[in-house]
């Protein structure tokens, strides 16, 4: 990720801390015989913290493409490329 703001990053690995947090706690309630209903909670937490940060690097990926006019970037993904990525989350 490049061209990341220092507070668009931190908001971007707190969402995948909280992420680690949710699933350590899913995990924990595995392991115990918890309530079914509870770790599948949580369960849709980690996977709603974790598809928010992939949607952020993704949005940021398309606002530096859009932005940016420079085709000429070898490192630049393409709209298929986003699109695939952007995809992947759905």
């Amino acid at each position: 990720m490049t061209d990341v703001t220092p507070e668009e990053h931190k908001a971007i690995v707190n969402r995948l801390k909280r992420a680690q947090g949710q699933l350590a706690a899913v995990i924990t309630a595995v392991e115990a015989g918890g309530d079914c209903r509870a770790v599948v909670t949580q369960l849709s937490a980690v996977s709603g913290a974790i598809d928010k940060a992939g949607f952020a690097i993704i949005a940021k990926a398309m606002q530096e493409c859009m932005t940016s006019g420079d085709s000429a970037d070898k490192n630049a993904p393409t709209v298929a490329e986003l699109e695939k990525l952007f995809l992947s989350l759905a």
